[in-house]
């Protein structure tokens, strides 16, 4: 039986998923993109368009574990107060869903998955890439960053 796991690179007008299956330490993608809203419309209707986004990925591919980047501050306060309220959204419905959630890093997963912790992003995609056996470097960079969470959650105990 596989594990499946959704990695989610958080964020308020584009937040990343990436869900992959696990099978004997082997990852494959399953799904990824980019959830987005549009800064045209109210704070709490973003935050419920996130909600039932999110909550159809996890009817869709009912994951065994919900795997996210740490918040880290930034200098933009106020993305980061909108990052943190999108990051609420997530451990709802994880709590609703009865679903562990793990954090890590961004330092984390790049020592991770390239051995690296301060490997450029570009570094970061091709490990996505060639660890997925993917053609292409999943885009946009959420969805990238999303799975890269996710293969990360692989070679963890939870």
């Amino acid at each position: 039986m596989d594990n499946i796991i959704l990695g989610i690179d958080p964020g308020f007008g584009r937040m990343g998923f990436g869900v992959v299956a696990v099978r004997e330490r082997v990852c494959e993608a399953i799904d990824y993109g980019v959830m987005t809203t549009s800064s045209g419309i109210l704070i709490q209707d973003r935050l419920v368009a996130l909600a039932d986004d999110l909550q159809s990925l996890l009817d869709t591919h009912k994951p065994s574990v919900l795997v996210m980047e740490k918040l880290f501050f930034t200098n933009n306060q106020k993305t980061a107060i909108r990052v943190a309220e999108a990051r609420g959204v997530i451990l709802f419905l994880a709590g609703q869903y009865q679903l562990p959630v793990i954090e890590f890093t961004p330092t984390q997963v790049k020592s991770a998955l390239t051995g690296d912790g301060k490997a450029n992003k570009s570094a970061m995609q091709r490990m996505v890439k060639q660890l997925l056996g993917l053609k292409t470097i999943p885009k946009p960079d959420d969805a990238a960053d999303a799975l890269a969470i996710a293969i990360t959650a692989s070679t963890v105990r939870w």
